[in-house]
């Protein structure tokens, strides 16, 4: 490991809350001159990242335990309408996803979604959407390696030699050690570095993609039942309310994880080009896929299973539902396959996650908002104790909570908060360094911008307010961990805090968290708004914070003073082109 490095020299490291030390050589490309005693192979996240690579990091994302326990959550919430859930999340999620695309084609470093509110907002809104990011990042690779346990503990072989389950769901011994040697591999690849995780995600994410597709087929042509499409209730046996609620329950967590390409940015070969490509291209593959699933699951199930409703359409305890099914349609083999997909692809999610929490906790360090040493990278050029935090933090997440669906809620939460500072980002930086290339643009940006932000206020709200208030607790701890950060460098009026710039965000968050108690989703809600006079408010509230936030960005100066730093720390990093 280079322990000698200081942060400072880090090209990919977050724009910096971190003061400059010579304001003359801000946005000036280094030179061989300052560039005297840095060699390529000693500093700076390495650029080894192309097309295909950021492509499988962000599909490898999308695809993992959701397609496994996704569908039957909706189901559950939804009956058949569940597919109109999976629609609506698509094209909601699809908005963000473009956004995302042109932010991270025109300001391509690790950690974006912690750092395109710094270059509009400023630390303070940098931190937030960084701690939003890194709560929900954090706790992802815990969630896909339960998913695994949950949906292997089905087998007969498990349940007669390897029981991993307490009979209410949680990890007993057994289940602890083999999910902390999952964690461990995860851990050891990624300190391996960005190309080998890229080259062995790359792997998983053609499996991954291949089961679900050979799922759909096989499912379809053996045990399709077109009157599950009205049984129970008929199409929509909850109403709107039931195609709302499917989206926190499973359908949103499921297709989130877009933004691993951009969270990688720092490390790609050609950003400018590759990055939008990738984002856009894993998502519209990723909403087909799920949109499929959920048709061949609900064809599927055996109608003797929903005479009392979508309640329980497969036996309770049953944590594998398209096992069951194939295994039901005579297609044992592919319930072999499924269970072994079962560890590969939650395994290749989780495998992605701890990457990515690992480059926002060092992006967090590089802002001094957290310890200086998350921003140390091993000889490899990846942050190794920001890796090992990921890994300690995973191990803690396993133990307070009871099941995979038991923290979805909460992730979908932390996840739409983080999206939703892209589109004022966006706007922002559109009004306030016009001038940038912009090798990707949004179509109709000054209509899909305010969308996508009220997009992800209404996910906030149908997570429900426990959920919501729980996240927000989550944010203000980080709060205070920034607060005490400023005072320990003896410099609390650092000029990128820019707290007029920020006033907007916990305005914002506090309002979302009252109208999610007054609305009428999730548990702890008083349900005193009507249905759709209650998404009439989010709608209405959110457009207001949204122009708010915007007319409140920094100046132009600000903004280019920000990027202007982040330019020069990527001129300082090695053009590594390795294949």
């Amino acid at each position: 490991m280079t322990h000698g490095v200081s942060r400072r020299t880090f090209s990919a490291g977050p724009v910096a809350s971190a003061p400059v030390r010579n304001p003359a050589e801000v946005g000036t490309p280094m030179t061989a001159a300052t560039r005297a005693g840095t060699s390529s192979d000693e500093t700076g996240l390495r650029r080894s990242i192309g097309l295909w690579g950021l492509m499988f990091v962000s599909l490898g994302s999308i695809i993992g335990s959701g397609w496994l326990l996704g569908a039957l959550g909706a189901a559950k919430s939804a009956g058949p309408a569940s597919l109109l859930s999976w629609l609506l999340a698509g094209a909601m999620l699809g908005v963000l996803a473009l956004i995302h695309a042109e932010l991270g084609a025109a300001y391509p470093v690790a950690g974006g979604t912690a750092r395109f509110p710094y270059f509009a907002f400023g630390a303070l809104a940098g931190f937030t959407a960084g701690w939003a990011a890194w709560l929900q990042a954090v706790t992802i690779a815990p969630i896909e390696v339960e998913a695994s346990i949950q949906y292997l503990s089905n087998t007969s072989w498990a349940k007669q030699h390897l029981v991993m389950l307490h009979p209410n769901g949680t990890l007993n011994l057994t289940g602890l050690l083999v999910a902390t040697v999952l964690m461990l591999l995860f851990t050891i690849i990624n300190l391996a570095g960005a190309k080998l995780l890229s080259d062995s995600n790359a792997a998983m994410v053609i499996w991954k993609t291949a089961v679900p597709v050979l799922t759909i087929v096989v499912l379809l042509t053996l045990s399709f039942h077109a009157s599950n499409f009205h049984a129970g209730g008929g199409f929509a046996p909850y109403g709107a309310h039931g195609i709302f609620a499917a989206l926190p329950a499973g359908v949103v967590f499921a297709l989130q994880g877009f933004e691993q390409a951009i969270q990688m940015g720092g490390e790609a070969r050609n950003p400018q080009r590759d990055i939008s490509r990738a984002v856009i291209s894993a998502m519209l593959i990723g909403t087909a896929i799920y949109i499929l699933l959920e048709v061949a699951f609900i064809a599927g199930l055996s109608p003797a299973n929903l005479t009392h409703g979508w309640a329980n359409p497969v036996q309770p305890g049953d944590f594998g539902p398209y096992a069951t099914i194939a295994a039901a349609a005579g297609a044992a083999w592919l319930a072999s396959l499924l269970y072994i997909d079962a560890f590969i692809s939650p395994a290749g999610t989780g495998l992605v996650y701890v990457g990515t929490s690992a480059r926002l906790s060092y992006a967090l360090g590089e802002e001094e908002v957290l310890p200086e040493a998350l921003t140390k990278l091993n000889r490899r050029g990846v942050p190794v104790y920001s890796i090992l935090l990921a890994f300690v933090v995973g191990e803690l997440a396993f133990l307070p909570f009871p099941s995979w669906q038991s923290l979805v809620g909460l992730v979908t939460s932390a996840t739409a908060i983080m999206y939703a500072f892209a589109p004022v980002s966006l706007a922002a930086l559109n009004l306030r360094d016009p001038d940038r290339p912009r090798p990707y643009r949004m179509p109709f940006p000054r209509v899909l911008a305010p969308v996508g932000f009220v997009s992800a206020n209404l996910i906030i709200y149908w997570s429900g307010f426990e959920a919501t208030w729980k996240i927000l607790a989550a944010i203000f701890v980080g709060r205070v961990l920034f607060e005490i950060a400023l005072h320990q460098q003896h410099d609390v009026r650092r000029k990128d805090v820019d707290w007029r710039a920020a006033s907007w965000i916990w305005p914002w968050l506090i309002g979302l968290m009252l109208i999610g108690l007054i609305g009428r989703y999730g548990r702890g809600s008083e349900h005193v708004l009507p249905n759709w006079i209650d998404l009439v408010v989010v709608v209405v509230f959110a457009v207001v914070i949204f122009y708010y936030a915007v007319s409140v960005a920094m100046s132009p100066e600000q903004v280019g003073h920000a990027v202007a730093v982040e330019e020069r720390r990527l001129a300082e990093a090695p053009a590594i082109t390795t294949a």
